[in-house]
């Protein structure tokens, strides 16, 4: 297998090369003066399967990913993996409104035209990928998460809601830590009160994670009542961090005292690698030497 990194994931691209001690190679992607992608592989031929790690968000990641896999095919590509760490559109997977397309299912219906088999992390819905025909997986960001925090001293994971309470499981089981999720009750117009729903949090370092950060603003406030309530330290880690509006540095101001996420999306807080759950998963049914 020779694993390609497109613009938005090479280093993520070359740790899944070297976990799998196969081949690399990075696309060299620029843009034309009116915006369109142009985007060239190093090399004469290509005798192998691939892995194209790639995001489809923004859209232009999307351009990108269909151009490499058209330039990796022309160069006689076996077989394609199509590997997207954030897959862009997964939150609009139904109708909210009526008018409104069903984005995700727009976005697999494309890529299944190009691809032998889609792996993609923590996406937003798992059953968003019941709309390709070819095989898919959903890896987890769990056990990278757990691994980066074992041994530092957490006391209580928790979830920024009861829908998410299965992450929180999972990171604390994998710890050896009680797990928990928020809880925001209302006790009057104007004030709410955010607190694990059961553990009691005085004294504790305490870890939330999630799927996504975008604005932050849900986890700064919940970081300063769990302070408030006498939590000795707040940290947060998620899979995906999208970071809109300064989202970053507004919550590495905060009560927060490291703001982490997996790179997926790669920035300054991306410190949490998912290449070995993507190179597990890439193992199973495509040749790595």
């Amino acid at each position: 297998m020779i694993v390609i990194g497109g613009s938005s994931s090479a280093g993520l691209a070359g740790e899944i090369a070297r976990e799998l001690g196969c081949g690399f190679m990075k696309a060299e992607t620029s843009r034309f003066p009116d915006g369109e992608c142009y985007t060239k592989l190093e090399g004469d031929a290509i005798d192998d399967d691939v892995a194209i790690v790639q995001n489809t968000y923004p859209d232009s990641g999307l351009v990108e990913m269909l151009l490499l896999r058209d330039a990796a095919v022309g160069m006689g590509a076996k077989r394609v993996a199509m590997v997207i760490p954030y897959f862009g559109y997964a939150r609009q997977d139904r109708l909210f409104k009526p008018g409104e397309p069903t984005s995700a299912k727009v976005m697999c219906s494309v890529l299944d035209r190009f691809c032998d088999k889609v792996v993609t992390v923590d996406i937003h819905k798992e059953a968003t990928l019941q709309n390709f025909s070819h095989p898919h997986k959903d890896v987890k960001a769990a056990a990278c998460i757990a691994g980066y925090f074992r041994g530092k001293g957490i006391d209580l994971v928790l979830s920024p809601d009861i829908g998410a309470k299965d992450r929180a499981k999972d990171v604390g089981e994998r710890l050896g830590v009680p797990y928990d999720h928020l809880q925001k009750t209302r006790l009057s117009g104007t004030e709410v009160r955010i607190a694990p729903a059961e553990m009691d949090c005085k004294g504790k370092r305490i870890l939330i994670v999630d799927d996504m950060i975008s604005t932050g603003g849900t986890i700064i406030a919940a970081a300063s009542a769990l302070k408030e309530a006498g939590a000795a330290e707040v940290s947060v880690a998620c899979t995906h961090g999208v970071f809109v509006n300064d989202a970053f540095n507004r919550l590495s101001s905060s009560a927060l005292k490291e703001v982490l996420s997996c790179n997926t999306l790669e920035g300054p807080a991306s410190k949490i690698s998912v290449a070995s759950v993507i190179a597990e998963e890439l193992r199973r049914g495509f040749r790595c030497r």
